[in-house]
């Protein structure tokens, strides 16, 4: 991935969060540096992980992709994607862009913000937990198979970190 220092060997790290117990569904790992086109992977993963339908998705706006959002659509899965940056105008979709459209409107009700919102608390804690509780600032294995396997575990046991706290509370 191109970063400030150049080229680098870089990771994008994507997780699903169950907003109930905050414990991660999935996770996926890829070597693309943007997001866009990122969800539906991690969506899919979480059902086949837990054998359930996605109910409700949150994600910030790096997610934004209007074939994702079709996609969502005709899966009737209730989704909250950011169009633009927190506290910022996103630009005005154009008339192709439809399923665009329908996000910026459901997002502009009191309804559509207050589900969104919620997703600083679901989606970005573990992230914050994986680096502050867990130590866990970068890959110590190279190669996405690898590297996979290495989220893998340490989203597991983060998983049962969360577990322990929950059963003793």
């Amino acid at each position: 991935m191109k970063t400030s220092k150049g080229f680098e060997q870089c990771y994008n790290v994507q997780i699903a969060v169950d907003g109930d117990s905050r414990l991660i569904v999935a996770n996926v790992v890829n070597n693309c540096a943007s997001d866009a086109g990122q969800l539906i992977p991690v969506i899919e993963a979480a059902m086949e992980n837990t054998g359930l339908p996605a109910n409700q998705v949150l994600a910030d706006a790096g997610y934004r992709k209007e074939e994702d959002l079709a996609v969502l659509e005709a899966a009737g899965i209730d989704a909250y994607i950011a169009l633009g940056r927190e506290g910022k105008d996103a630009p005005e979709p154009g008339e192709q862009n439809e399923a665009t459209q329908r996000m910026r409107e459901k997002l502009r009700t009191e309804e559509g913000r207050e589900r969104y919102r919620q997703r600083k608390h679901v989606a970005e804690p573990p992230f914050g937990w994986l680096k502050s509780i867990l130590g866990f600032r970068g890959f110590s294995l190279r190669g996405l198979s690898k590297v996979t396997a290495e989220l893998n575990l340490v989203a597991l046991a983060l998983n049962l970190r969360r577990m322990k706290g929950m059963t003793s509370a």
